[in-house]
């Protein structure tokens, strides 16, 4: 695993760097956002970036949008010291696929980054390769998403999504099966992050994002994906 921390305080940037090291991680550092996206020109396999939100210049918002556009399926943490819940949600509307709050401890940092790589590196296949479901085919092999045969661009975490709506066609999902099965039991974030991504996927899949008519609020419980064209 190779992870790219992008982070303007030395003592911060060593504490990250000397644990993941432990572990085993190939660690790329930058302490700018110019310097990120010089770094991952040059290392064109990281897997994941860890990015401070409030970076000097140019921000760690726009690093991490950047890095989304270009990047579509790297893995992308914030590391953020602020609290409120404007600028979390901002993180995750931008493409993060995680976020966690300063100060961290290295198991939860390690929690955080391996429940990643999981999503971005599955272990096992379904047999055949593909989910199907109305207009939507998803190929496990390639970790791609198509829509009436056009691909849409997913993120790693918007595609763990997609798999598990479809892998559960017509069922009832609760905010806390799908925290757990797409970010991990040990997950210690907040629930909200669900929503955001919801949110983020419908804008991709569904014509008009108010009005879904694949995945539908379950008001008071989660979500559920329809495996008709329902009309809502």
């Amino acid at each position: 695993m190779k992870v790219m921390i992008v982070e303007d305080e030395r003592p911060i940037r060593n504490f990250v760097r000397i644990n993941l090291k432990r572990q085993g991680i190939v660690v790329v550092e930058a302490e700018s956002g110019e310097e990120a996206m010089e770094a991952v020109e040059r290392e064109k396999d990281i897997d994941i970036a860890l990015l401070d939100i409030q970076l000097p210049a140019i921000s760690g918002l726009d690093v991490c949008r950047m890095l989304r556009r270009s990047f579509p399926k790297m893995g992308i943490i914030m590391l953020t010291a602020l609290t409120q819940e404007e600028d979390l949600v901002a993180a995750l509307e931008m493409g993060a696929d995680d976020y966690i709050c300063k100060p961290f401890s290295p198991t939860e940092l390690l929690a955080r980054i391996n429940a990643l790589y999981r999503r971005l590196h599955p272990v096992a296949y379904e047999m055949g390769g593909q989910l199907q479901s109305g207009i939507f085919v998803l190929s496990s092999k390639e970790r791609k998403l198509w829509k009436n045969g056009i691909e849409v661009e997913l993120t790693p975490t918007e595609y763990a999504l997609m798999k598990l709506f479809l892998e559960h066609a017509d069922a009832s999902l609760s905010r806390d099966d799908i925290l757990n099965a797409v970010w991990g039991q040990d997950y210690t974030g907040e629930v909200k992050t669900v929503d955001v991504h919801m949110r983020r996927l419908r804008n991709k899949i569904e014509e008009d994002p108010s009005h879904p008519h694949w995945i539908h609020t379950v008001w008071g419980h989660g979500y559920k994906w329809s495996s008709q064209y329902e009309e809502h």
